[in-house]
């Protein structure tokens, strides 16, 4: 390739570029970043393989085709190496860091003259305009991320000036880097470019969460924590500009901390509300308050601290070791605290109470629990793991009570993490080999083994918890994708074969054709036909397609009017050159297509000749019957459409993404998450949470499989919100 685009070669960099030693927290960085980028590639080069067998199975000749299947075997056998090149020049890039040129400066040097343009050859032209949009497009999009972690990584890199900042992960050095270890695919540029294109899908793309996941790396090590960007301004103006941008978010989290703020709100204030509820129902029930009563120790916050430790964590251990055999666990907070205050020794003699507002919590903590428990959202094995952590959250509540009113909380957030990790979880899954399920258990296990009342421990398990699904979300959401684009062309093949299987049969149905010219049709041109409808949207030759059918029927009947015989002699030569093309394009009967092609002009012209018809009408009783009975059974269909009415409604709400459940017949029942809506079939297409194909339903079949009750839509919100909502609405109903 010319070094004439706006790519920066890699090569020129490391020459430039003294080695040095990688900083610890680049080196978890470059670690990441690599097997990051080394997933994304494996997707693409996937795709790619699957484009170039759709390309072949649709191409028009035989050298087409052969070259299709060329360029899949060279890239099937050079994959491992270019997966291999690819790592490697990414590793370099953070032992190498090429320092990023000023914008000025760089478009001064990259934009291409007329000179430079005539040495390009149009191959080389074609890719570098196609790499050349593809880090345009990533720059542009993926701005808010790439601007902190350049300032970082200058600052972590040791000797690094201020006007040569550096960055190992700017797109543009990504892109080079597969560039160069795609040149060893010896492949036409057509076939580069989808190789492009699929690298663009699949791996730029996606570039965003590697972007955020090695600013958070290099957050957590401490290197500027609270990025802010000033961007360039005259000295007159630096001073109220620098005062400005320290009232404005961080440009890592332009809008989390609103949003974080808000939901605060939302939550102090529900919070607020149910403490109010509580207050009123003690109020209703007549209960004094304890402090003007001089009989009852009122236990302060310090005191219940220490009684609290003296409750076990797991009140019952299965035998097998599997926290999550047996029930779901049902404890009795309040009694278990009585009992245990009851067994202290008080000094005073005066009987041991809690404090209205610790009450109030530890039945907080048990309504929670009681909503866990009763949510058919959550799979069984994941809720009764999730019961086990009664005792452990009360402690968290009693030590921390903002539990309930901030979202952020951690124990709070790793509960909703669990709960929403564990929606797609099936019983059938083998527990064992299951790594959704084992990561699970682990941190339920942790919790009970390791929280001596440090709130960090749920922080710490929260972090390595969503690093685990984020790395399970980017293996199933390649997976999901090439499970979605399989099924839409799998789906739009199947209602092409039935249009052509249906149009034909309208159109020969009341005609007893010969057996040659019923094989044309039925075997050779509804191939043509099928291929036309595919193609419908850029080639647009359906409707020509049909045409032929509809002509070769009416040149072979009889005409005696001169006006239809000279439309005859007109028709006739151009349908048998449409139908010999057609049918050569789709190999009917290659060897002995001209033979074919002969006898049907032999009858062609004797139906001519001899105004005799070559096919005769057949009775249409059969079709009566048929319009008969739908005529029968329509006040049935319509009443049956109006019953699933509301149901079809709710089905219309489904967005992708969202997880149902299904129940079968025998007992048994499966989740899985809607991935497409093919409107042209009327098809909604689920798959598990590994992103494989579970399910094709029709919208009519999922609305009547609602209506039975054997469809569920599942509610994803977060577990305590939901929780909390249905508090407030029992509490609501006691008080009224």
């Amino acid at each position: 390739m010319s070094k004439s685009s706006g790519i920066h070669y890699l090569s020129d960099h490391k020459a430039a570029t003294d080695a040095r030693p990688v900083p610890p927290e680049v080196g978890r960085v470059r670690d990441t970043v690599t097997a990051g980028l080394g997933d994304l590639l494996q997707g693409a080069l996937d795709a790619v393989d699957d484009s170039l067998f759709e390309l072949a199975n649709n191409a028009r000749s035989n050298n087409e085709q052969n070259r299709y299947f060329e360029a899949m075997r060279e890239i099937r056998i050079k994959r491992k190496g270019v997966e291999r090149q690819f790592r490697k020049a990414i590793t370099d890039l953070f032992s190498h860091p090429p320092r990023v040129q000023q914008s000025a400066e760089r478009n001064t040097q990259q934009t291409p003259s007329a000179d430079t343009l005539s040495l390009v050859g149009h191959d080389d032209l074609e890719e570098q305009v196609a790499l050349n949009a593809m880090v345009t497009k990533a720059n542009a999009h993926f701005q808010g991320s790439l601007i902190p972690l350049q300032a970082r990584f200058s600052q972590v890199y040791a000797g690094i000036p201020d006007e040569e900042p550096v960055n190992p992960m700017a797109p543009e050095y990504l892109c080079e880097a597969f560039a160069q270890a795609s040149e060893a695919l010896d492949i036409h540029i057509r076939e580069r470019l989808i190789v492009l294109k699929q690298f663009d899908r699949y791996v730029v793309s996606n570039l965003g969460m590697l972007l955020d996941e090695a600013n958070r790396i290099l957050v957590q090590a401490g290197v500027i924590p609270n990025f802010r960007y000033h961007g360039k301004s005259s000295p007159k103006r630096e001073a109220p500009d620098a005062q400005a941008n320290t009232q404005r978010p961080s440009i890592d989290e332009p809008s989390t901390s609103r949003k974080a703020g808000s939901s605060g709100r939302e939550n102090t204030a529900l919070f607020d509300q149910i403490r109010r509820l509580m207050a009123q129902q003690r109020t209703t029930s007549g209960n004094v308050s304890r402090e003007a009563d001089p009989s009852v120790h009122v236990v302060d916050g310090k005191e219940l601290m220490e009684l609290l430790r003296a409750l076990p964590m797991q009140q019952t251990m299965p035998e097998s070791g599997d926290l999550s055999d047996g029930e779901p666990v049902i404890l009795d907070l309040q009694q278990l605290v009585y009992s245990t205050l009851a067994r202290q020794t008080q000094q005073s003699g005066q009987e041991p109470a809690l404090k209205e507002v610790d009450e109030d919590l530890i039945n907080l903590v048990s309504m929670l629990f009681e909503f866990i428990l009763d949510d058919d959202n959550l799979s069984a094995p994941v809720q009764v793991l999730i019961s086990r952590l009664q005792i452990p959250i009360l402690k968290v509540v009693i030590k921390d009570k903002t539990f309930f009113s901030k979202a952020s909380h951690p124990a709070r957030k790793l509960l909703n993490s669990l709960a929403r990790a564990g929606i797609g979880w099936n019983n059938s899954d083998e527990k064992a080999k299951d790594r959704l399920y084992n990561q699970i258990h682990t941190v339920v296990q942790r919790i009970l083994e390791d929280f001596d009342g440090d709130i960090a421990l749920f922080e710490d398990l929260n972090r390595e918890f969503e690093r685990f699904l984020e790395r399970e979300n980017r293996k199933a959401s390649l997976v999901e994708q090439r499970t979605r684009e399989s099924e839409r062309g799998r789906i739009k093949s199947r209602k092409a074969q039935e249009e052509v299987d249906h149009l034909l049969k309208e159109k020969t149905r009341n005609y007893e054709l010969p057996e040659s010219i019923h094989d044309i049709l039925i075997n050779g041109w509804s191939r043509v036909m099928f291929l036309a409808y595919l193609r419908d949207d850029s080639e647009h030759r359906w409707q020509e397609s049909v045409k032929v059918v509809d002509d070769l029927l009416w040149c072979l009947n009889p005409h005696q009017d001169d006006k239809e015989r000279d439309e005859w002699v007109r028709v006739v030569p151009g349908l048998l050159k449409t139908l010999r093309a057609g049918l050569r394009e789709v190999s009917y009967k290659s060897n002995r297509l001209d033979e074919v092609m002969a006898a049907l002009k032999t009858q062609l012209t004797d139906a001519f000749r001899n105004h005799t018809a070559i096919s005769t009408p057949k009775p249409d009783t059969a079709d009566s019957q048929t319009k008969e009975i739908d005529s029968d059974d329509e006040p049935s269909s319509v009443h049956d459409d109006a019953a699933l009415g509301e149901y079809i409604e709710q089905i219309d709400k489904l967005k992708i993404g969202d997880w149902v459940e299904f129940r079968l017949v025998n007992g048994a029942s499966f989740r899985c998450k809607l991935s497409a809506v093919i409107e042209e079939a009327n098809s909604f297409v689920f798959v598990n949470r590994m992103g494989l194909k579970v399910i094709e339903k029709s919208r009519l079949d999922l609305a009547s499989e609602l209506r039975k009750g054997r469809l569920s839509l599942l509610d994803q919100g977060a577990l305590i919100d939901r929780a909390l909502n249905a508090v407030v609405g029992n509490l609501r109903t006691k008080t009224a």
